[in-house]
């Protein structure tokens, strides 16, 4: 098996070392192996994206837009194959592959109009005789680190505005994940870009993470991911003066009240806490449920979680997938048992399953009997472990889904239009569902959070321009 190689200056180059991709639904199937690059194969991609620079911020944008169109074109194609490779690679039911390789090429569509859609403004001096004109102009070269549990989406959203707006991409996808990002990176190799406008850098963290880091070359740096290397990477940011983005972690509040539909109620906080195997960082972890509900609530979710089939990807019926690595599963694992010796009494799951593929296979846990300040409610497990915390009001449901150290994503479920609505207003979170799950985001808007989820401009739709522009004003006189 030839190893997939890294991708450079406009030309496809092996790197210091292989890394071998393991399927997780089924650990003795190899997706394939991929070269790993150092450090100096790193500083020669940023080269390439600051040589390539200066004539593709200044392209034309109906040039942009092609490029985006026919990568967006390709992957709406290719979606079954991707798709497929996506879930044997990462473990999301093959359904979920798909959909995610749809709304990746969706991405590069939607900023193909984007960049013939770049706004200015002109406007009159307050001194005679003078014109002001507000340009938007590429931020230069753009560094991309994402992460694993969205390995096309995610790129997707962070390649395509860069691109849109100008920009050079060099992008570090995840080490656990390479297969989905080489097959983007082979179609938008394709996609008619000069050299060096594009380049993919396979590889740990650790090395190529940190020489996108140490290299002065690199202007602006977008990175999803845990908190603590976001703090790393700020610190980085900022002693170089460098423009930043971070999207991090979550532990985002589902409210239930009494008055809400609890059937609804209950298949939201299950498809927002446990579907994509609880892997998303707008997944529903803190169920805070209305005591008046709160027993009904907690039946009705068992029985569902009890019917749910945990099984390999590709599987037909597979409704939950593996957890994405053995490392993953361990921490799942270790927080199962810190809830445990908190006081949690584990409702259901929580177990190593067995499938006919060895595997890492988790049972959805659901914990009751919690309380806002055990770690379980404090920390991002990122797994499909969830708990309950009963309260006795809307009040206290608020102040309790506020009382966090994050604030991606939040959400309701009610009949009341009155707390719908105030808890729209009140609610800490940079996204607000309302008889919704907490995951499930559209590409066309804004996304990103508050507090320790998020920093720098929001991410997807036409807010991505904040961050991969930056504003010109220029004066004239007449």
């Amino acid at each position: 098996m030839a190893a997939k190689q890294n991708f450079i200056a406009g030309a496809w180059v092996d790197g210091s070392g292989v890394t071998v991709d393991i399927n997780p639904s089924d650990v003795s199937d190899v997706v394939g192996e991929f070269t790993q690059a150092n450090k100096a194969q790193t500083d020669e991609a940023v080269a390439a994206a600051k040589a390539a620079s200066a004539a593709w911020g200044l392209s034309t944008p109906q040039q942009r837009a092609d490029a985006l169109e026919m990568i967006g074109t390709e992957l709406l194609a290719r979606k079954d194959e991707i798709g497929r490779i996506l879930s044997r690679e990462e473990g999301k039911p093959l359904a979920n592959g798909i959909a995610e390789t749809m709304r990746a090429a969706q991405i590069f569509k939607f900023f193909a109009q984007e960049a013939l859609r770049i706004e200015g403004t002109q406007l009159a001096s307050v001194r005679p005789n003078v014109d002001v004109t507000i340009t938007r102009e590429p931020a230069g070269v753009v560094g991309l680190i994402c992460p694993w549990n969205f390995p096309i989406a995610i790129p997707a959203w962070k390649i395509a505005p860069a691109l849109a707006y100008g920009n050079t991409v060099v992008f570090k996808p995840a080490d656990l994940v390479p297969a989905t990002a080489w097959a983007l990176a082979e179609i938008i190799s394709r996609s008619g870009l000069p050299k060096g406008v594009f380049n993919l850098v396979m590889g740990r963290g650790s090395v190529v993470g940190q020489a996108m880091l140490d290299n002065k070359d690199v202007n602006a740096l977008s990175f999803t991911g845990s908190v603590q290397t976001g703090a790393r990477i700020a610190q980085a940011c900022v002693a170089q003066n460098r423009k930043f983005q971070l999207e991090m972690g979550g532990k985002n509040p589902l409210v239930v009240l009494d008055d809400a539909n609890l059937d609804a109620a209950v298949a939201g906080a299950v498809d927002g806490a446990f579907f994509q195997t609880g892997q998303r960082c707008t997944a529903s972890s803190r169920l805070i449920v209305h005591s008046k509900v709160h027993d009904a609530f907690v039946e009705k979710a068992v029985t569902m979680l009890k019917g749910l089939k945990v099984d390999h990807a590709l599987k037909e019926g597979t409704q939950i997938g593996p957890v994405v690595d053995e490392s993953q599963m361990k921490q799942d694992e270790d927080y199962i048992r810190i809830a445990r010796e908190e006081g949690g009494e584990l409702a259901w799951g929580g177990e190593r399953l067995n499938r006919d593929t060895k595997g890492f296979y988790l049972s959805p846990a659901l914990f009751t009997n919690t309380k806002n300040d055990m770690r379980i409610n404090r920390e991002e497990v990122f797994g499909p472990v969830a708990s309950v915390i009963k309260v006795d009001s809307y009040d206290e449901a608020l102040a309790v889904a506020n009382d966090t150290a994050f604030g991606l994503s939040s959400g309701i479920y009610t009949q009341s239009l009155k707390a719908a609505n105030d808890f729209r207003r009140k609610s800490q979170a940079g996204m607000v569902m309302v008889n919704l799950p907490t995951a499930g985001v559209d590409y066309h808007v804004p996304f990103g959070g508050r507090k320790g989820s998020s920093f720098g401009p929001r991410e997807q739709g036409r807010y991505a321009a904040e961050f991969y522009t930056t504003v010109k004003t220029a004066y004239v006189s007449a």
